[in-house]
């Protein structure tokens, strides 16, 4: 075989998968269409669960200095943030192209096989792998793999080739995007509802303005090409009153609110990640965190499997784990999209929604909804707090005397076992996975109550930064544990 994984997409999932493969030792090909990035800012910043994310892997340093903050917005409504304890705050204005740029020089550097100007054509399950036939700078070829995961987009080639079925609801609007020079607009960085619409203002880096323009009644068109600024500018008055037709246009774009998501993310040897399995309206900027979120998911499963060192139906928990994800998703995007994008007979509903953000109750609930960070897998009964969730940063002091972090010790996306109060049988039965865990002996630093910490002797942390089992509280044991995510031990 050419490769243990091909990779259809050279977008932030297709990249992070690379890159969470290239960790474990993986070989991996990634086929992009595309000669070189785009450049369009895209999707901007990144929510709190996905900072974290970038942080496990030693990532967030290589952005630079990052603008962050705790307001937020459901459907336009404002919401704080910051009733979310020892969370990072969300990223502000980052374009997906920097993103695309730092994850892209990450994957390089780990050795991935980055094949652009290559396009897939056809892809066949053989039982035992996948074919696919590409057509690149040289002409057609074939290349063979175990698996192929498609993260090609929404108009994804794999999906529809592989026979996945996509349903939901079809787009039943337009709205414009674009990013231009030469505007003195006022921010609405949460949008603002309008007697006609809704419109949406916010600054990039550079003296670019990002606008977004909805215009209810404005019927979806099946564009060839993007929209013209003039029809942007046009709609922009006709909402506003105010011209701004004198701008110039750097990106172009408009999207829909379609809401689809397939049945499952999985059929054989063919995967699907990111947008190529689910789509929704933009809001709150989901779509490219959940996409990444998707691929840190999946990286340690798959690897596990090509390495032989997988439990039985460890690969089948990714859709287990992340097709509720996506179904919540679609969930809050389209509630998100009626209180936005409907006109004054949805007032009242804002307003009692309004009033009831008041309470931290709701605001935490919805905050953690949209930020990724209330996301729970099924780690087992049991009464620890943290059990099947993220497991939050926690400074340590190891054994050896060096200061260190549960954030720092998922660097290699490696299974961490943290032993926090020196139990040498605890690190005797763990001792059979000590080829793929890291056992770690380290003594707690200021650990708070929000933290769920408190009282904790033990936790096993996944390589995607969950915990999968915490002492005292799992009723499963440990060695149960370890065998259900990391296989059976050596010898056995």
């Amino acid at each position: 075989m050419d490769a243990a994984v091909i990779i259809a997409g050279a977008g932030p999932a297709g990249l992070m998968l690379a890159g969470e493969l290239r960790l474990a030792g993986v070989e991996v090909i990634v086929l992009e269409r595309l000669a070189k990035r785009t450049g369009e800012s895209r999707g901007l910043g990144f929510t709190a669960r996905t900072m974290e994310i970038f942080d496990q892997r030693g990532l967030l340093s290589r952005f630079g200095e990052v603008e962050t903050s705790n307001v937020g917005h459901f459907g336009g409504l404002p919401v704080d943030f910051g009733v979310l304890e020892g969370a990072h705050q969300a990223a502000k204005s980052v374009p997906q192209s920097h993103t695309e740029t730092v994850l892209e020089d990450w994957v390089t550097s780990l050795g991935t096989d980055l094949r652009r100007s290559h396009e897939l054509l056809s892809v066949k399950d053989t039982g035992d792998g996948v074919e696919v036939q590409v057509r690149g700078p040289e002409g057609e070829h074939t290349l063979t793999a175990r698996y192929l995961v498609g993260c090609d987009g929404g108009r994804s080639l794999i999906r529809k080739a592989a026979g996945f079925d996509f349903p939901g609801t079809a787009a039943t609007m337009e709205m414009f995007l674009a990013d231009v020079r030469g505007l003195d607009l006022e921010p609405r960085m949460i949008g603002e509802t309008l007697p006609g619409g809704m419109v949406m203002v916010g600054p990039l880096p550079g003296g670019i303005t990002r606008i977004i323009v909805c215009e209810r009644g404005t019927p979806p068109q099946r564009r060839t090409e993007p929209p013209s600024y003039e029809e942007v500018a046009a709609a922009w008055k006709r909402l506003t009153g105010t011209d701004i037709s004198h701008g110039e246009p750097e990106w172009v774009s408009s999207f829909g609110d379609a809401t689809r998501q397939v049945t499952e993310y999985r059929r054989g040897n063919i995967i699907l990640a990111g947008d190529a399995a689910h789509i929704h309206l933009p809001a709150g900027g989901q779509g490219m965190n959940t996409s990444i979120q998707d691929a840190v998911n999946l990286g340690w499963k798959l690897a596990a499997v090509v390495k032989g060192k997988a439990p039985a139906g460890l690969l089948d928990t990714y859709h287990g784990e992340r097709h509720p994800v996506g179904q919540r998703l679609l969930m809050n995007t389209r509630a998100q999209g009626l209180l936005f994008l409907s006109g004054p007979e949805v007032q009242p509903l804002r307003d009692v929604l309004t009033e009831l953000i008041g309470y931290e109750v709701v605001s935490r609930h919805l905050a953690g909804m949209v930020s990724g960070l209330e996301i729970t897998y099924d780690a087992g009964t049991g009464t620890h707090p943290l059990l099947g969730k993220r497991m939050p940063r926690l400074a340590l002091r190891t054994a050896a005397g060096r200061e260190t972090s549960s954030t720092e010790l998922l660097r290699a996306a490696r299974p961490v076992l943290l032993d926090l109060e020196d139990n040498a049988t605890l690190r005797a039965r763990a001792a059979g996975w000590a080829d793929r865990v890291d056992i770690v002996t380290a003594t707690p630093r200021d650990v708070t109550a929000a933290s769920g910490l408190s009282g904790t002797s033990a936790v096993l942390v996944r390589p995607d930064g969950y915990v999968a089992w915490a002492a005292p509280g799992s009723h499963h044991d440990l060695t149960m544990a370890l065998e259900r995510w990391f296989g059976s031990p050596l010898g056995a």
